[in-house]
Parts: C-alpha cells; sequence; structure tokens
C-alpha cells in the first residue's frame, strides 16, 4: 500500500504508549493496533483530529504517501 503509517515513531517521539493513546483518543487498542500496522482500510477524520490533538502533530507527521 502507499500510505505509510508512522505513528509508531510520533508515539516514540511523544514518550507515549499505544494504550495511553488509544484511552485519549477513545478507541479500542486492538484498532490502534489496526491502524499503526496499516491494515486499516479507512480512519475517520474525528479519529484523526483526536489522535492529532493528543500528540500535538498534524495528519502529515502521522501519514505519509510513496509510489509504489
Amino acid at each position: 500500500m502507499p500510505i505509510i503509517i508512522n505513528l509508531d515513531q510520533v508515539l516514540a517521539d511523544r514518550n507515549m504508549k499505544s494504550k495511553e493513546l488509544a484511552e485519549i483518543v477513545g478507541i479500542t487498542e486492538a484498532n490502534l493496533s489496526i491502524l499503526k500496522s496499516g491494515k486499516a482500510k479507512a480512519v475517520r477524520f474525528t479519529t484523526l483530529e483526536a489522535i492529532c490533538k493528543a500528540l500535538d502533530c498534524q495528519p502529515g507527521d502521522i501519514l505519509a504517501y510513496t509510489e509504489e
């Protein structure tokens, strides 16, 4: 898939664990794991907004596009 998920790196930069982010955002750890692994087919803008707010980042810090 040409969309790259950099969520693990942003979490590490913020010294935050996935469990903590999931609680703040209001999603399950399982759903966050699916998103982090790149297996998610879609992400709601409200979820993306909540992640960006929790991590004090921009969507482009989490998502990247690369040509295959």
